[in-house]
């Protein structure tokens, strides 16, 4: 029996390892398309210490940044099995939570790191696919006007099969994925051989060397080697979907190999032909072999696009739950599979960016100049957020967290600052891309907080509505009415707006308050529902409902458990009243001026609370309530 316990724990742990190669290391794995090439760009000659000293660079650069920072140290930063800026920023929060001004400066950097990632999500699908149809170029050179259109058709697409889910495309991602590293490994590994002093790069000196040797050029040429390591944070992001071990398994004794051997290949194929510098990556493959890489590198990069595009989805939906953007239409493509989701509004808005990148940068160079600021701005927020955890959280030894703060903000600030240079030539596109976002979702939040203060300054008690129905000619009718409040305490004004204008009050009356906590998942029901009953016969109810934010608000799934629980409460006759909130502001309001109109626009286009909280639509009444803020 334990035998065949092991025998089927292997299986899954083997299954969730291919799994993480399709879906994890898609954007990290098809970098080598690109980065050899942009990385000798930078004022560097094709002499054998230049090219040990760049592959110096990359290794311990996905040593250091990859392997060390990211799968061995943040990625026990998990948040009950979750991972991602979002979780961290939840851990790191409860650090600080005797503390709110410091609370509140974690959250801004969670959001900065959010938006950061869009700007990532922005580019990565456009360099990917474009860097793997420029093979085109060096396959067939009179080919490459096609390039463009080409890229566009692909990338089309992949954004129009985005509502039809990624269950069904997403099994072939393992497979492909597979042999797309079998295939680095191999191209790699021949070239060694014919090379194998490139193998001596793994020596330090060789970097330290280089940089000593180039002076402030060294710096120009950390913007391009950390080109070698986008995608690093989707090891730590996709950790709830794959587990800490899968992850690390398949980093450590697969893909990680797998791409040195490639980039030290390529570095040999250089050190032999000077001339494959045009496309180091299409060069290392024999003649016959170049149409089959054409089409395995445009699956590759559309797979690495594809998870870009899911984090993009999920990153949102969080956001939703925790309060940090407005609420989106968010439809479920899968009955199975819980993290399959997809965005129309982030969908469409991706696609667009993206071509308009293509269009107007037109070539995967061009493109490299953008990318970089994103990513190292996130890692560099990644690095202090797990500082907080380990030091505050943790409590590890202060000398052993400092030395990693100190260690990683160093390598961070090398890398931020050396991309910073490349703002004016395409950085500035990720960098305009996350301070939008950050300014929107800041008004947002700053917004539902006024709004939040201003119906908690009317609130009115329980007991105070028990007096008022008793010193009113009010009419009792049958049934249960459910009102939706936005805080955890008091009448929400909905109800108060009811009885002032309709005379009427139901013979029980529920209200219900949805909470997003900064878990992932509440799986115990005792902790997702807390029911507390008022009046003298128990007229009046406070029902709250937990939900972690990856989890999916489903009022009638809710209501069903606190029945069990013992709600008195019959489905049947059942009125769910919903606020329509008209929202003006007071001269000296709380909100900025500037903020103000920005905030109208996003809580008016705002998706309905009915269809996001899944409340059924034929029991809905909704009632119009000014609220002057």
């Amino acid at each position: 029996m334990a035998i065949h316990t092991k025998e089927h724990s292997n299986t899954k742990t083997a299954a969730l390892i291919a799994g993480s190669i399709g879906v994890v290391f898609g954007d990290i794995g098809t970098s080598p398309l690109y980065a050899m090439k942009e990385i000798f760009r930078e004022h560097l000659t094709l002499e054998s210490t230049h090219v040990l000293g760049v592959l110096s660079l990359i290794f311990w650069s996905l040593m250091l940044v990859v392997a060390i920072k990211y799968a061995i140290i943040i990625m026990r930063a998990n948040n009950k099995g979750e991972g991602g800026v979002m979780a961290l920023t939840a851990l790191a929060s409860m650090a600080t939570k005797d503390s709110p001004n410091r609370k509140h400066l974690i959250i801004m950097m969670g959001i900065l790191g959010a938006t950061l990632f869009y700007g990532d999500s922005v580019i990565t699908p456009a360099i990917s696919v474009l860097s793997a149809v420029e093979g085109l170029q060096v396959i067939a050179p009179k080919l490459e006007h096609y390039v463009i259109p080409i890229t566009l058709s692909v990338l089309a697409g992949l954004f129009l099969i985005q509502s039809r889910g990624t269950g069904k495309v997403g099994k072939i991602f393992a497979p492909v994925m597979i042999l797309w590293f079998l295939t680095l490994a191999t191209l790699g590994v021949l070239q060694i051989i014919k090379q194998p002093q490139v193998l001596m790069a793994i020596n330090p000196y060789y970097a330290v060397h280089l940089l000593g040797e180039l002076g402030v050029k060294g710096f120009l040429i950390m913007g391009s080697v950390v080109l070698v390591m986008t995608g690093a944070e989707a090891l730590y992001a996709d950790m709830g979907h794959f587990g800490l071990k899968p992850i690390r398994y398949a980093w450590f004794g697969f893909v990680f190999p797998a791409l040195l051997c490639n980039y030290f290949g390529q570095g040999a194929l250089l050190l032999q032909h000077p001339e494959a510098i045009e496309n180091p990556f299409y060069l290392l493959a024999p003649s016959w072999m170049l149409y089959p890489m054409l089409v395995l590198s445009t699956f590759a990069t559309v797979i690495a696009s594809q998870a870009v595009i899911s984090g993009a989805f999920s990153i949102t939906k969080q956001a939703i739950q925790l309060g940090y953007c407005p609420r989106m239409n968010v439809t479920h493509t899968s009955d199975s599979e819980i993290g399959q989701i997809y965005v129309p509004t982030v969908n469409w808005m991706l696609m667009f960016f993206v071509f308009i990148l293509v269009i107007s940068f037109e070539s995967s160079s061009n493109l490299a100049s953008a990318y970089g600021i994103a990513v190292t701005g996130t890692m560099m927020i990644d690095t202090i957020l797990s500082f907080i955890v380990i030091h505050a959280l943790w409590r590890w030894n202060p000398i052993v967290s400092y030395s990693f703060l100190g260690l990683f903000m160093l390598v961070d600030s090398i890398f931020l600052s050396s991309n910073s240079l490349k703002i004016l030539s395409g950085g500035w596109l990720p960098l305009v891309v996350g301070t939008v976002l950050f300014l929107l979702m800041t008004t947002w939040i700053k917004g539902r907080a006024v709004l939040a203060e201003a119906i908690d300054e009317k609130k009115v008690s329980f007991e105070e509505l028990e007096s008022k129905i008793a010193t009113h000619e009010l009419v009792t009718v049958k049934g249960t009415a459910i009102y939706l409040a936005r805080n955890l305490h008091g009448i929400p004004q909905v109800l108060l707006h009811n009885l002032e204008h309709n005379h009427v009050v139901h013979e029980r009356i529920v209200v219900l308050t949805i909470v997003t906590t900064d878990e992932p998942y509440i799986d115990d029901e005792e902790q997702q529902i807390k029911i507390r009953t008022f009046g003298s016969h128990n007229q009046f109810c406070r029902l709250k409902l937990y939900f972690g934010f990856k989890q999916n608000p489903d009022v009638r799934y809710a209501l069903s458990l606190a029945i069990k629980k013992g709600l008195d409460l019959d489905m049947n006759s059942v009125s769910f009243f919903v606020g329509n909130e008209h929202i003006t502001f007071k001269p000296r309001s709380k909100m900025p001026v500037w903020r103000r109109d920005l905030f109208l626009f996003l809580f008016h286009n705002a998706s309905s609370a009915i269809n996001f909280f899944r409340i059924p639509v034929e029991k809905v009444i909704e009632l119009g309530v000014r609220i002057e803020l």
